[in-house]
Parts: structure tokens; C-alpha cells; sequence
């Protein structure tokens, strides 16, 4: 019998590219009829996703992309745990509670062992969380004092994206302070123009995504200080630390943004982006737990037991939490400082390096905040290229870094933003550096008169 004929299921020659799966297109639109072989399955979808970019050269997110074979072993051991089911899990549940309690006493909560928190599917969840609990406790005042309550307010500057969906969702008006100047970040002079009665809360960001330096917290607070003193509007302050939550306690100790300041009732982190966990895994703490309201606290009793919850998400698996629990045994506060300081030192000096090109002028080195570098192309120049051409060379050996335009009032300006998380060492930096030398040689080479490359990253 022609080979060709031949019975090509599994058996002993099982080579996965010469069985019958491997002839065939994989399925897009519909379930096939027959099982398969898992070798040949797992390779061919292993193949397409070659496709993707390496994680690692994707210096434009701020997630987590390395971990220790511990952290995957952990994760492969809890796939199977709903972290929802605290009845069934106890002990996962236990842990989780863990990690709340060492991160509000990371962020100096009064009573640290007593306020509440809980783990979420990202960041952008707790941030919907702590805004709710702002919305409700402002609704809930204004009705004790016999007031409308149907138009509240949220007052930010530069967001993530999620606020916006947090006003759009849940129905607050969501007032955005534009950047004027040479601003790039909210500043407490412009509160007084956008807070009143209704401003259910101010949204602080300790790590604005565009640029990756901090909001003042302490500023914004004064200035709400002096707005409550001259019209009586006591306005809270919920920090949005994403970012910066889980870098300024560890190389920024002496920074008081968190609840040192009495006016932060709130705070939000992402552990899977400098809280080093992997994907995805996020933390909302509250100053005490009258911060938050307890009508927004669900009992569940289907699950085994009589369980507390508050969450936009249900079914969550329970492997991220105990891997940042992981992360918190296994590095302890000088492993967090030294591996943050690493990045930041890494980001200082690429920001030294790349202002000695030419055409880049820093926005923002690495100091002071996240461990990046944010720049834009000098002013008054005609390059024959924008930053847009320059996302779009680089990324031809595999490296992505974003390029987009500012908020208003400064939409004209574009700028790129280049992320160092934990993995990414001084020689891959100078790899990146190198790549970008040769990116500008070219373009200055071969200028593009009517480029048509757009933002390489958006917030919306």
C-alpha cells in the first residue's frame, strides 16, 4: 500500500507532523466531529503562536513577562481553585487575606491587621471597585442631608482607561482636567475649577500610563484641604497606584502618597505589573472598613458556605494570589527594593543614552517615579519621520515600544514611552539602544514625506 494511503493515526511512528492532523488546516469556525491526538493539537497551536510577538521585547506594557519556575509550578498546581469559593479553598482564601493585610501595611493603613481589601481579576477592576465605594458613600451623605444625588462627578487628570469606563458604566460624569501648558500630569491648582458638591471623589495616579511620573498626592490633598476649609465640600481621594503602588514603598519610602495622608480613603494596585505576579491579578485596599459600604458587600450561600464578596467578577482562578503571596515570602522588602532600583537605574541610563542621539528630547528620565522613559522628538525640526516610523522599524527585529499622543489639551504632541520592568537587564537595554541607532540612521537616510504610521499603543 502507497504510503500515502496508509493509516496515519497515532502509533509507534507518531511523529506529530506526519499524522493526519498535521494535513489539515486547524478548525476556526467550528468544533471538528472527531477527537484528535493531544501531540499533534498541542504543536500546531503551539506553532501559530510563534506568530506573536516576544512578551519580553514588548517594552510598551507594564505587565509581569518574567517569573521564577517556582511561580509556574504554583500556577500549575491551583489552576483548579476558584478563588471565589472560600468555603471549598479556605486556605487559598486565607491566603489571600494575607496579601491584603501585608499590602495596607505596605501602604501604612492605620490598622493595618483590621481594614478590608480584596483581590481582583486586574487593576482596572479595583479601580471600578473603589469608585463605587466612593459614588455610594457621596450618595448615601447627600441623602442623609436630604440632597439630590442623581449627578455626581469624578474629577482625574490623565487616567487609564478604565475610569472612563468605570463613569461610563456606573453613570458619573467624569470630569478630566486638561493638560495645559507644559503640564503632563493633574496639578492642585486646577482642582478648585472642577470639584463641587457633587465631585464624588479625586482619582490620584501614582504612575500616569503616558508618561510614568507621579501625580502629587500629597498637593492634591492640601488643595482639597483648602477647597473643604472655604466651601465645606469634604472630597476624598482614591489613588490609583497600578503602577507606582507597588514601586514607591520599596525606592520611594519617604514619598507620602498613601494613607499617611487622611484624605486617601482608597488605593488600588496591579500585582501583575510591578507587584511582579504574573498575569492577572490585581489588589484594592480601604483606609477602615466605614470606607467601605457595606451595602455593596454580597452574601453568598450557594458555594458551601455563607461568604462575604464584593467583585464585578466571579469565578477567578486562586493561582496569581498565591503566587504574589510567593513573591512577598520569597523576596521580602530588600528583594522588591533591589529589583525596582535595578529598573530604575536601567531606565536612567537609557534616558542618558538616548538624549544623546539628537532628535530625542527627555520628557522624563526614570526619577522620581516608574522606572521608564518617556521622550518626544525635538521641536522645531523637520525629522522626515515621526516617532510612529521610528515604533514601526524597531519592531522589525521584535521590539514594541508605544508611541501615541498626549491627552488634551496636549493632543499635538507625540511622544514614546519605553517600560523597564523586572527582566529587563542592562544588556537587552543596550540591545533596544542599538536597535533605535540604527532605526534613526535609516530614517534620517530614507525620510518618509507622508507617513501614514499611527500610535502603536492607545488608552482607549
Amino acid at each position: 500500500m502507497p504510503l500515502h494511503q496508509a493509516d496515519r493515526s497515532a502509533g509507534p511512528f507518531d511523529d506529530v507532523y506526519a499524522l493526519g492532523t498535521s494535513d489539515r488546516r486547524l478548525s476556526k469556525y467550528r468544533i471538528p466531529d472527531d477527537s484528535a491526538d493531544p501531540s499533534s493539537v498541542y504543536n500546531l497551536i503551539r506553532d501559530e503562536l510563534l506568530l506573536d510577538g516576544n512578551s519580553r521585547q514588548n517594552l510598551a506594557t507594564f505587565c509581569t513577562t518574567w517569573a521564577e519556575p517556582q511561580v509556574r509550578e504554583l500556577l500549575d498546581e491551583a489552576f483548579d481553585k476558584n478563588i471565589i469559593d472560600k468555603d471549598e479553598y479556605p486556605q487559598s482564601a486565607e491566603i489571600e487575606n494575607r496579601c491584603v493585610h501585608m499590602i495596607a501595611d505596605l501602604w501604612h493603613a492605620p490598622r493595618s491587621w483590621t481594614t478590608v481589601g480584596c483581590s481582583t481579576t486586574g487593576s482596572s477592576e479595583a479601580a471600578m471597585l473603589g469608585g463605587l465605594a466612593l459614588k455610594w458613600r457621596w450618595r448615601k451623605a447627600r441623602q442623609a442631608q436630604g440632597l439630590a444625588a442623581d449627578r455626581p462627578n469624578l474629577v482625574c487628570g490623565p487616567v487609564q482607561v478604565c475610569w472612563e469606563k468605570f463613569a461610563r458604566y456606573f453613570d458619573v460624569e467624569l470630569r478630566q482636567v486638561p493638560l495645559d501648558g507644559d503640564a503632563t500630569e493633574m496639578r492642585p491648582q486646577d482642582l478648585k475649577r472642577f470639584c463641587d458638591e457633587n465631585t464624588i471623589g479625586v482619582v490620584a495616579t501614582l504612575g500616569v500610563t503616558f508618561t510614568g511620573a507621579y501625580e502629587p498626592v500629597a498637593a492634591l490633598a492640601a488643595a482639597l484641604d483648602q477647597i473643604q476649609r472655604d466651601t465645606g465640600f469634604d472630597i476624598p481621594i482614591h489613588v490609583d497606584g497600578a503602577s507606582g503602588g507597588f514601586v514607591a514603598p520599596f525606592i520611594q519610602p519617604e514619598l507620602e502618597w498613601d494613607f499617611r495622608i487622611d484624605r486617601v480613603k482608597s488605593i488600588n494596585a496591579s500585582g501583575h505589573k510591578f507587584g511582579l505576579a504574573p498575569l492577572g491579578v490585581g489588589w484594592i485596599v480601604w483606609r477602615s472598613r466605614e470606607d467601605l459600604p457595606e451595602e455593596l458587600v454580597f452574601s453568598v450561600d450557594y458555594l458551601g458556605g455563607n461568604m462575604p464578596t464584593f467583585a464585578l467578577n466571579f469565578s477567578r482562578p486562586g493561582g496569581e494570589i498565591i503566587a504574589q503571596y510567593y513573591n512577598f515570602l520569597r523576596l521580602g522588602r530588600r528583594g522588591y527594593e533591589r529589583i525596582h532600583q535595578s529598573c530604575v537605574d536601567t531606565a536612567r541610563w537609557l534616558a542618558a543614552e538616548l538624549a544623546k542621539l539628537g532628535p530625542l528630547e527627555i520628557l522624563y528620565d526614570g526619577n522620581g517615579g516608574l522606572p521608564c522613559v518617556c521622550y518626544r522628538l525635538t521641536e522645531g525640526v523637520e525629522h522626515g519621520f515621526t516617532l510612529y516610523d521610528l515604533s514601526d522599524r524597531v519592531r522589525i527585529r521584535g521590539w514594541q515600544i508605544a508611541s501615541y499622543p498626549l491627552p488634551p489639551n496636549r493632543h499635538d504632541t507625540v511622544v514614546q514611552r519605553i517600560l523597564v520592568r523586572h527582566g529587563v537587564s542592562r544588556d537587552l537595554a543596550a540591545l533596544l539602544l542599538e536597535e533605535i541607532k540604527r532605526a534613526l540612521d535609516h530614517l534620517r537616510d530614507n525620510p518618509v514625506p507622508r507617513s501614514t504610521s499611527g500610535p502603536s499603543f492607545s488608552h482607549n
